[in-house]
């Protein structure tokens, strides 16, 4: 389908999968990024031994996995925006959105790095493993910068919501993990509040005229060739902003 007649005849399924997984993706990533900031393991009891939650923070780390390539496979196989499976990998090479869709880049490749070396862990350094591993923090908060920056359903009440939701659910696990052993390792623990502080700060302030605010599909990198495609359709695409 051409990008003239897909605006003609409105979003495609691929559009549709694309959001869906997107979605779903980062829900998973949350829950996987709140269970290893808590450190499940630590709340082991009789009825959840340790190796069940162990267990259940890397299924749901592998399942984020799977949600990610569908969600890039049909961002590929959709044909309105130019998007390759070179732009899932390397970031910023890109000519749509090319920042907000690098940031997705980075996103997947510490996620792949990390689930690489756990699959490889009895072959590698346990500290090697572990400072590879921290690297899945890192992947959250650029994850969640990716679906605001390329998200056409950014300003849609769900989305926002689903947003919020998962910035809460990751500051509450800051919080729990923070709080239980304090003051142990002071300096990490006022590092990764004073972190989440200052990332939710940043969001409060630059989403109102970022994402938020107007002709962001003009300022995030959309080519003009798909701006003029949506002008002309009048709107069809226009939750593709």
């Amino acid at each position: 389908m051409s990008p003239q007649l897909a605006t003609t005849v409105g979003p495609s399924l691929y559009w549709y999968l694309t959001r869906s997984t997107g979605a779903v993706a980062l829900l998973l990533l949350t829950l996987a990024t709140v269970l290893g900031v808590i450190d499940v393991q630590r709340w082991s009891t009789p009825r959840w031994p340790r190796f069940v939650l162990d267990a259940l923070h890397r299924y749901v780390s592998l399942l984020a996995m799977v949600f990610l390539v569908l969600h890039i496979l049909t961002s590929v196989l959709d044909s309105f925006a130019p998007i390759s499976l070179t732009d899932a990998f390397i970031p910023f090479v890109g000519s749509y959105r090319p920042f907000w869709l690098g940031l997705g880049a980075i996103s997947f490749d510490l996620i792949l790095a990390v689930i690489i070396t756990s699959l490889l862990r009895a072959r590698m350094g346990f500290s090697t493993w572990r400072a590879v591993h921290w690297l899945a923090y890192a992947s959250w908060p650029i994850a969640l910068l990716h679906g605001f920056g390329t998200g056409s359903d950014v300003r849609t009440t769900w989305l926002l919501a689903l947003s919020i939701a998962c910035l809460l659910a990751v500051l509450a696990a800051v919080a729990v993990r923070v709080a239980d052993g304090w003051p142990q390792t002071l300096g990490c623990r006022g590092a990764a509040l004073g972190g989440a502080g200052a990332f939710s700060l940043f969001l409060l302030l630059w989403l109102p005229s970022g994402p938020l605010g107007s002709e962001w599909a003009r300022r995030s990198g959309t080519p003009s060739s798909l701006l003029g495609h949506s002008a002309t359709a009048g709107g069809s695409h226009g939750s593709r902003r």
